[in-house]
């Protein structure tokens, strides 16, 4: 186990010199200056990386700022945290687990990393990557079984959380490659409306339910679960083994319920990483095994790329060292993620679970309260939908909001004239935020040097969208190594759960003795 005792980043020499940098400069820096002063600079901010392009050029930094930043990370340790993490050391310090998920796309153990521990420690990674590959390989089979049998059109993945906004945002984004001979739907709330509606479109004899839910336990999804199954018995069927699956560690459980396919996964995969284990089986039914590999290989092409690249020229760290840059000196609270793709709409709610559930933290690693600020908010919609709603107060509202572009250079359709016009909003709309427009009329006035990064792929495809979803775990990662925060657990989802259980007691029985006024009100009013 590498020494993970740490400097609080607010500690650091570089944190102290970051402070004077933005109160001499960096706080009245103009984008616009920068780019007309410095034929470099599009040069030097941008960069390749595995399966996109990014343009960090209409950003308040400059090379100064950037190596400011690499020192902070040096001073934090970031690369020492970084291999922890990747060679499966526990970084998971208040659950004491370790932080696998890029084991889940790995062919083979990250060279100079997994393999540069003690032959103890290596035979460990070698062994749960075999555990990796076999169930990698039965649900894959399993996959190409469902997809081979036309009696099955609907496949209902019923989670919640990461249990359904990975799979359901990929197999969204992906649906140029699906199978046309499935529908895929996505129940999650414990709003009734919802699977309700859901299964007014099926057919029992039809319909594949996979349960996803690792303990099989959880309140939302079990009681979905068990509300489909009742309408699956009531419309007369019978072989639940055959029309139910689930995703779980809990076969016990599953068996009680009458499933007999389970695919399981491990306690160093965290729910909001669990795309690239068993819970991404309703993606691997829609694009096949041969694409869900390819899914994995982009995003373990990107591993790699966080893995070896010098932190100058990793596109995780100089993202995630922009994301302190901006919250902890601009003070910029939140960040807009629009991509100009409507197959990823669901991306920008994905990213909210993904970064604000990590790095939603007030205290770090050892519990103690935080001086600064962590995690923005994450929001956005999908371009040009997003210029007709929100774009207004990110040109001329009275805070500066960060955005970021996200394009596909290649369309899937034949449609004349459409993509053009797609990409053109998205490269005018960020030139648009850097360069403003002067007027005397203040209801005309644009301020400009509104921040923003434009990322391009190629092509949407199997591979291109696991490394974009890889790039934005390994930079969440960097901004919660560099806070000192442990980006892994998640406690603070559990205080509603607990207290929703007695809530749901009082709604029934009428008992509101010893619960705050409002709450006794609000449950009085509901009854």
């Amino acid at each position: 186990m590498r020494d993970m005792n740490f400097t609080p980043c607010d500690q650091t020499a570089a944190w102290k010199l970051l402070g004077d940098h933005f109160a001499a400069c960096g706080k009245s820096f103009d984008a616009r200056i920068a780019l007309a002063q410095d034929t470099e600079r599009v040069t030097q901010l941008s960069q390749v990386a595995p399966h996109l392009f990014a343009d960090l050029s209409k950003n308040r930094i400059d090379a100064a700022t950037e190596a400011l930043l690499m020192q902070l990370a040096r001073e934090c340790g970031l690369e020492n945290q970084r291999d922890a993490m990747l060679a499966g050391e526990p970084i998971n310090n208040t659950e004491q687990r370790a932080v696998l998920h890029t084991l889940l796309r790995q062919k083979q153990p990250i060279a100079g990393i997994n393999t540069a521990q003690s032959a103890t420690d290596s035979g460990a990674i070698s062994s749960r990557l075999q555990e990796v590959h076999a169930v990698l390989h039965a649900m894959l089979t399993y996959a190409e079984q469902i997809r081979a049998d036309d009696a099955i059109t609907d496949v209902v993945n019923i989670g919640i959380g990461g249990s359904d906004l990975g799979p359901a945002m990929a197999t969204m984004a992906l649906q140029e490659f699906a199978t046309p001979k499935k529908r895929f739907h996505f129940v999650s709330n414990i709003d009734g409306h919802e699977l309700a509606a859901t299964l007014k479109t099926l057919n029992a004899q039809n319909t594949l339910f996979l349960i996803a839910s690792k303990t099989f336990t959880t309140i939302e999804t079990m009681t979905n679960a068990l509300s489909a199954k009742a309408w699956f018995e009531a419309q007369g069927g019978t072989d639940t083994a055959r029309h139910f699956a689930a995703l779980t560690t809990n076969v016990k459980a599953a068996n009680e319920f009458g499933i007999t396919t389970t695919f399981g996964f491990w306690d160093w995969v965290g729910g909001r990483y669990s795309l690239w284990s068993a819970i991404g089986l309703p993606l691997a039914i829609a694009i096949g095994a041969d694409g869900f590999r390819q899914f994995l290989q982009g995003a373990a092409e990107m591993d790699e790329h966080f893995a070896s690249a010098p932190l100058e020229s990793s596109l995780p760290v100089r993202l995630g060292l922009l994301d302190v840059w901006y919250r902890n000196f601009h003070g910029f609270t939140s960040r807009c993620v629009a991509p100009y793709h409507s197959a990823l709409k669901r991306f920008p709610a994905y990213l909210q679970q993904l970064e604000m559930e990590s790095n939603g933290k007030r205290v770090d690693k050892t519990g103690q309260a935080l001086p600064f600020h962590t995690s923005p908010v994450i929001w956005g919609e999908p371009g040009t939908n997003g210029q007709h709603a929100f774009f207004q107060m990110l040109h001329q509202g009275t805070e500066a909001i960060p955005l970021e572009f996200i394009a596909v250079k290649q369309a899937s359709h034949d449609l004349a004239g459409h993509h053009t016009k797609l990409l053109a909003n998205a490269v005018a709309q960020a030139q648009a935020f850097l360069q403003g427009k002067e007027s005397a009329d203040g209801h005309r006035h644009f301020p400009g040097n509104r921040p923003s990064t434009f990322f391009v792929l190629d092509s949407l495809t199997p591979a291109s969208l696991g490394a974009l979803i890889a790039l934005y775990e390994h930079r969440v990662f960097v901004s919660g190594a560099i806070w000192g925060i442990n980006s892994y657990d998640q406690f603070g989802v559990e205080l509603g759960k607990v207290l929703a259980k007695d809530v749901e007691a009082r709604l029934l029985s009428g008992n509101t003795q010893g619960v705050d006024a409002s709450t006794a009100s609000l449950i009085a009013k509901l009854q």
